[in-house]
């Protein structure tokens, strides 16, 4: 009897084991596969470096803005210019819009990505409203720059000879109210 109670006893520890480790990687997944994302660009996420490029290169690529919000998020959001024709290699300046139309304070983040997203690494940011939550009062418009240039190493990439435009894009969400009110009706 005492070698069954055993075997059961050590069965439930391994299935308790693999339970909590199974817990534990879902929670892991999504820091990780972001780490992943940022790192090699895959996913259509950009690149963040410091300097711009010191080689510029004749091929033209046309770069395209999109905005968008959450369905929580009250904010009218939208790129300023609809699209940038540049050399590769060359920093460029784009800027998005963001309005509160509400009553509220409301603290935004965005989240962005390149498509196609082959092109995301080599679509590098030098400096961005992404980086850092965004707080508009009520009323509140703001315009907000984004410093960028497609890296060189793009007319390196065989599998990127084709791709003559990319769209950089941003969604916006809440990170917080003012208070714990709903906005605007929602």
């Amino acid at each position: 009897m005492s070698t069954t109670a055993n075997k059961n006893g050590r069965m439930a520890m391994t299935i308790a084991g693999v339970a909590v480790g199974m817990v534990g990687m879902a929670y892991a997944a999504v820091p990780l596969y972001d780490l992943f994302c940022k790192v090699t660009g895959y996913g259509g996420t950009t690149q963040q470096v410091d300097v711009g490029s010191d080689v510029v290169i004749d091929r033209e690529i046309k770069v395209r803005f999109n905005a968008a919000v959450h369905r929580d998020m009250p904010w009218n959001f939208k790129p300023v210019q609809i699209s940038q024709k540049m050399h590769i290699g060359e920093q460029q300046l784009a800027y998005y819009e963001a309005y509160n139309p509400t009553d509220k304070t409301i603290v935004g983040t965005a989240t962005y990505n390149v498509t196609p997203h082959k092109a995301g690494e080599y679509f590098a940011k030098i400096d961005c409203f992404c980086f850092t939550e965004q707080e508009l009062k009520p009323g509140e418009r703001i315009s907000m720059p984004v410093v960028y240039f497609i890296d060189p190493l793009i007319d390196e990439d065989r599998n990127l000879d084709e791709v003559s435009e990319v769209t950089l894009s941003y969604t916006f969400f809440v990170k917080d109210v003012e208070d714990a009110e709903t906005t605007v009706g929602r």
